[in-house]
């Protein structure tokens, strides 16, 4: 569908900022923002915008809540500026939903003694459904279903000391498992889905508030575990590296080009919106 077929939908709002001015909100993934970093070197282009959301005007700042490695690759690759993708919580269509973390490589009882070794943590066996209702009234930071029952996970009071706990939990494996990511908190349909998974650790539904809170203190949530669900994402920019790591034009300068450059697209119909779910295979 081209842009001039569907007037009533607007392009996504991309704008250059420095990028010092990005916060992460959860633990940026050494593993993936280095080949990030080579890649973004290699390829001359940045090809998708992180996603951020801004702090108030005063601040200056924004929260990225999707592409904290990309964000990262970025630093390091020492550029002054990065496209970016701007979103609000309260725009329409925009979801904030949970990630759980399905693990294999990993024994049982292996996995239960590291646990045991994390400080202010506190494992309680039960069964799944009450598992779920104790995560649900965030009684628990998390909890773990096995192959028969579960274990709920406990420990810190306010938000900033059960994030401390949380991100002890997730590096017992973060490093010695291998990692999963995926949407249902069933053990079974994960099985299914990777035949190897031997636990799944099912996160709580975090709030927006919750985010923004940590990230602006300076704290992190582990990674992998918040998921945004963004409408009209801008994908397959390539963005020219020289364009991003040019430190004689101003950020104005930038985003006066990028304004030309949105609007040429739209008028040679480059621009395309994609209403049902797509699938990539080139990512």
């Amino acid at each position: 569908m081209s842009m001039d077929d569907v007037p009533q939908l607007r392009l996504p709002d991309l704008r250059f900022v420095p990028v010092d001015a990005l916060i992460p909100h959860e633990q940026h993934d050494q593993h993936r923002s280095g080949p990030l970093a080579r890649r973004l070197r290699e390829q001359g282009v940045l090809r998708n915008p992180p996603i951020v959301t801004p702090l108030p005007p005063d601040d200056e700042r924004f929260v990225v809540l999707d592409g904290a490695n990309r964000a990262t690759a970025a630093r390091e690759a020492g550029l002054p500026h990065i496209v970016v993708q701007v979103v609000r919580y309260e725009d329409p269509g925009l979801r904030l939903t949970t990630w759980h973390h399905a693990l294999s490589d990993m024994p049982t009882p292996e996995f239960e003694r590291a646990l045991g070794k994390v400080e202010g943590l506190a494992c309680l066996e039960t069964d799944l459904r009450h598992a779920r209702a104790v995560l649900a009234r965030r009684e628990a930071i998390a909890f773990i279903a096995l192959g028969q029952g579960a274990i709920t996970l406990h420990g810190g009071g306010e938000l900033h000391q059960r994030n401390q706990v949380l991100n002890r939990v997730v590096d017992t494996y973060r490093t010695s498992a291998r990692l999963y990511r995926v949407a249902s908190d069933s053990l079974s349909q994960a099985q299914s889905e990777h035949a190897d998974v031997t636990a799944l650790v099912v996160f709580p539904q975090f709030e927006p508030e919750e985010v923004l809170e940590l990230a602006t203190s300076g704290a992190r949530l582990p990674a992998g575990i918040t998921r945004h669900l963004i409408p009209r994402r801008a994908l397959r920019l390539n963005i020219p590296l020289e364009r991003l790591a040019d430190m004689e034009q101003s950020l104005a300068a930038k985003n006066e080009w990028l304004e030309t450059w949105m609007r040429d697209k739209v008028h040679q119909r480059q621009v395309r919106f994609y209403q049902e779910s797509t699938v990539l295979f080139d990512e």
